[in-house]
């Protein structure tokens, strides 16, 4: 079936990509031959699922009625229902037969979906959130998952993600922080480069497109000064689109110097494309270009996004189907429409669309959620894990009666974060049965399952997330949750919150693990609360668990760290898990009990009070009084030691890297990873870098005893910095610096001095942005 499929869908409107003219030519040749209303078409999209019947056949009389001169895109088309992965890809194959051979010129249709911790479908591997895996500092365990996500995906018929998300996340109450990899740009860099790599595969013909989101500066940078903006907040987009081939950008909601993302010339047309030199489409968030302030019509809304450098309407194209009335009253130029149908039609040429066999969709069997896939993010659950603090109670060796407590200790949703399927369907869907699919490990079921032999577990949930709503309504992000009946609601757990069993229960145990934090009402997309000390009575039941005299471990879960100083001082021990995925309960049982040694270092700034405006660690190089916890720190359960920094001390602004190399020495009993940090920092406050600033990290697996040496390639360039005087540059001046490395940003163990010398050099943009590092 599948076979004669593909042997269909080579028709003569697809050899148009199989000639001998370059894909430029071919891209004008189609162009010229489109009617106007095929332009239009391939700027908007729309839901798969609303061109099938009841029974799952394609409605094409529908579809002549609707899309008679094409469509460009699907939207979200693997999470609107459950659906069986073979049927998905079945529906995708038979829309773009439909639309190859019955419209004017049979262009196929960009099917996309988020794909943040896996392909947004049921049934689809559920990986740890963004935020969690930063911690981990683990590039090629994130380029594993999205080369198995992609692979899923691009049989499904997926073609385009809409992620990641590398916001440089620095105001810690963000809402949408854990689909962020945190506040620093380094790290958001190379983890967002990774997650590239993996999805595309080298190849968009056979990989999935990403889509760096959401540019520039949501989640608290929008307001950052231009050398802040272009040095950081700008580098996880820039080095995608420049080092991994990224080929779409989607703008936030939010302004930049006062004018909406969407429709802001100054970041889409003179940053991105002028400065960056970004060729490839710009789609616009999910009714962003609705939200663009002032304008009276959609129209008018139309030409400001299309005008600004935004190329495509998403979730249906509901103001672009507009934009011929646009160009008829002069608000857009007929080249405008043209760069924006050009690029919508070589994202498809790129991604093989034309070509005399395109990769459309697979044949066969489709198989979600394999062995290999679990193991991944296991692997990832382990090490995104973050032990804040021990007394010295874990790992738990002694205790032989544990009770396991709390509103996320046997919860699906402390495992799932936004934009996996099971968070959508229930915010978007407000759907609430039969959820969980794949299985998801709870803490509850991963302590059991992995406890020895002669440990007992007892369990009481003890009290709930929140006894009131405590979901804040709030008009910003997608317009389509703002809905009274969407936000004003609470998860039910389906369990008994018995406080009185639980502190009867803890009065009989050794140790009591108490897992508390957020769940999917209150954390996400246009999801907040009152504040970020633990929501409803959970404080006051940790307390209260305190007070019995036996130890407390306290794990938390959510999207974002949690105020708990005056809490965290009294535990035995606290963990940090965020939404650790589908293995999360494995994973964190196997920490607890010492299985695994914890390694995962903070993507942020750990705060100890409410803070709602951006911070981050490369401010100051003083110690932040409003932090707890500092960016880069986590413990382990054993000790490293570092040693023997051999650096060249001397370099030349022409000349092409530094040296160095130091020893890591494992002085502990148990093996474990450590993630070593370098950062840099100036000798004197003239010189234009921040205070510290990571500039490479490397994870070093360690036996008991054992030393490994880590040697690191800084690139000249990393000592620079951008500046805009008449034009925008890159610049390496000479000077003296300080480079140190350490265990995190605020315990740098050995540091020397570097002196670049030479004359000033300048070049448009940096060609390496990051180090290497080399272990052995």
């Amino acid at each position: 079936m599948n076979k004669r499929r593909i042997a269909m869908v080579c028709t003569t409107a697809l050899l148009v990509g199989c000639g001998s003219a370059s894909m430029e030519e071919q891209i004008n040749e189609l162009y010229d031959r489109m009617s106007q209303e095929e332009r239009i078409a391939q700027l908007r999209s729309g839901y798969m699922d609303e061109f099938f019947d009841e029974q799952g056949v394609l409605d094409t009389a529908k579809c002549r009625q609707l899309i008679p001169n094409g469509i460009g895109h699907f939207s979200q088309y693997a999470s609107q229902k459950p659906t069986d992965p073979e049927v998905l890809r079945d529906r995708v194959a038979a829309m773009q037969d439909w639309l190859i051979h019955n419209t004017p010129n049979g262009i196929p249709a960009l099917f996309h979906e988020e794909v943040l911790s896996g392909v947004n479908t049921r049934g689809a591997t559920i990986y740890p959130q963004q935020i969690g895996q930063a911690c981990s500092f683990n590039p090629e365990l994130a380029e594993l998952k999205t080369q198995q996500t992609g692979t899923d995906m691009r049989k499904m018929g997926g073609v385009l993600s809409l992620s990641p998300m590398v916001d440089v996340c620095r105001t810690p109450s963000f809402n949408r922080l854990e689909e962020s990899y945190g506040e620093d740009g380094y790290l958001s860099a190379v983890m967002g480069v990774a997650f590239a790599k993996g999805l595309q595969q080298g190849d968009l013909r056979k990989g999935v497109g990403t889509c760096s989101k959401h540019y520039l500066g949501y989640g608290g940078g929008g307001d950052a000064e231009e050398k802040e903006m272009m040095e950081e907040i700008l580098m996880p987009h820039e080095a995608m689109i420049r080092l991994a081939g990224s080929k779409v950008v989607m703008p936030g909601y939010h302004a930049v110097h006062g004018t909406n993302c969407v429709a802001n010339s100054e970041i889409l047309q003179e940053i991105l494309r002028d400065y960056v030199g970004f060729d490839g489409m710009v789609v616009s968030d999910y009714t962003a270009i609705d939200q663009i302030p002032g304008l009276d019509n959609v129209v008018q809304k139309a030409a400001a996004a299309i005008n600004g450098g935004n190329d495509v309407d998403f979730p249906r194209g509901s103001n672009y189907m507009h934009l011929q009335e646009a160009i008829d009253q002069g608000l857009v130029k007929p080249e405008t429409l043209e760069r924006a149908v050009k690029n919508v039609l070589r994202h498809k040429f790129r991604a093989g669309l034309f070509d005399k066999e395109p990769f459309l969709y697979a044949e066969g069997k489709i198989t979600l959620d394999s062995p290999e896939e679990r193991k991944t993010a296991y692997d990832i659950a382990t090490q995104s894990v973050v032990l804040l603090e021990n007394n010295g109670i874990l790992p738990l060796k002694e205790a032989k009666n544990i009770l396991v407590t709390g509103p996320n200790a046997n919860s699906m949703w402390a495992m799932c974060g936004d934009y996996s399927f099971p968070a959508m369907s229930y915010f978007w869907k407000k759907v609430t049965d039969d959820l969980e699919h794949p299985h998801i490990v709870k803490l509850l079921e991963g302590m059991k399952e992995r406890k020895p032999e002669d440990v007992s577990i007892m369990y009481s949930r003890g009290c709930d997330w929140t006894e009131e709503i405590e979901t804040k309504y709030a008009v910003e992000g997608d317009e389509r949750a703002w809905e009274y009946e969407i936000l004003h609601r609470k998860v039910d757990s389906g369990e008994k919150a018995d406080k009185q069993e639980a502190l009867k229960m803890a009065a009989e145990c050794d140790v009591i693990v108490a897992a508390m934090g957020e769940n999917v009402m209150l954390c996400g997309e246009n999801r907040d609360r009152q504040g970020l000390r633990l929501p409803g009575k959970q404080e006051q039941f940790v307390e209260d668990l305190i007070k019995t005299g036996k130890p407390v471990v306290l794990v938390l879960f959510g999207g974002r760290a949690q105020v708990i100083s005056g809490l965290a001082e009294k535990c035995a021990a606290v963990i940090q898990a965020w939404y650790p995925g589908e293995e999360g309960g494995n994973a964190v049982a196997d920490i607890l009990y010492g299985k695994v040694a914890p390694s995962a270092k903070l993507s942020v700034s750990y705060p100890n009070t409410e803070i709602n405006e951006p911070i981050c660690y490369n401010y100051s190089a003083n110690k932040d009084p409003r932090i707890q916890w500092p960016f880069g720190y986590g413990l382990s359960y054993t000790s490293f030691e570092y040693k023997n920094l051999k650096i060249d001390n001397e370099a030349s602004t022409t000349g092409m890297c530094v040296n160095l190399s130091f020893d890591v020495k494992n002085t502990g009993e148990m093996a474990a990873d450590e993630i070593a940090q370098v950062y840099l920092s100036p000798s004197d406050s003239t010189q234009q870098i921040r205070p510290i600033q990571l500039k490479g990290f490397a994870r070093v697996s360690l036996k008991p005893g054992q030393t490994k040496k880590v040697k690191v390639r800084l690139y000249t360039e990393q000592f620079g910095f951008y500046s805009h005087q008449g034009q925008r540059q890159w610049n390496i001046l000479p000077g003296t610096f300080v480079v140190g490395v350490g265990a995190s940003s605020a315990d740098i163990r050995l540091q020397e001095k570097v002196t670049i010398k030479g004359d000033l050099v300048t070049k448009p943009l940096r060609e390496f942005y990051f180090s290497e590092t080399f272990v052995e």
